[in-house]
């Protein structure tokens, strides 16, 4: 996995970014501007279908992965800002995409061990699910281990997303899928930037 240079200080900066300059230039998932279901004026392809089935379990177990972090006494609480934050974000999205697959005619039963036996290998171009044995070791950990092993875990879990929506924009034809998949890869490559500098100041 790729280190961005860091200079002590820097992770405030780069999470305060995160923090405050998506929020300022990207409107909020769930935001009431957003139509819940805007992607069922447009015809949906295989390439939507896979993206939006794919996505809906990744954020579900980010999520997981946040509740469990945020549970920790003591936590750094820029991480948990942070965790804070993916939840925010992630939530709405879900509901979004939810409803676009019923819109799609779509029946959507995930099996609840997508993922869970494949490697932490995001950067290597699987999907970035986390498996059973890494949310154990989340959910035992103190709040210091936890922290680190939170903040290791989520780069490789966006870097998964990521990749998902790089494929999503080559394969997909839905423009509001299409723009979710863009806002993933930018939203997520700045919070992958801001948890490799909190992990070096750890």
């Amino acid at each position: 996995m790729k280190k961005l240079p860091l200079v002590l200080g820097t992770s405030a900066l780069a999470l305060g970014l995160v923090l405050t300059g998506c929020t300022a230039t990207t409107p909020p998932t769930g935001d009431a501007t957003t139509p819940s279901t805007s992607a069922s004026s447009a015809e949906a392809n295989a390439g939507d279908e896979m993206f939006v089935t794919m996505m809906i379990p990744h954020h579900q177990q980010a999520i997981e992965m946040a509740d469990i972090v945020l549970t920790k006494d003591g936590l750094d609480p820029r991480v948990a800002e942070l965790a804070q934050q993916i939840k925010d974000a992630q939530g709405p999205e879900i509901d979004r995409m939810l409803g676009w697959l019923d819109d799609w005619g779509i029946d959507y039963n995930p099996d609840p061990m997508v993922g869970m036996d494949h490697g932490s290998m995001g950067a290597d171009g699987s999907d970035g699910m986390m498996s059973e044995e890494d949310m154990t070791a989340l959910e035992n950990a103190e709040a210091t281990e936890a922290s680190r092993l939170f903040l290791e875990q989520m780069v490789v879990h966006h870097e998964g997303a990521i990749d998902m929506a790089r494929t999503a924009l080559e394969d997909a034809q839905n423009p509001d899928v299409l723009a979710l998949a863009q806002q993933v890869i930018d939203d997520q490559t700045l919070e992958i930037a801001a948890m490799q500098d909190l992990l070096a100041e750890l």
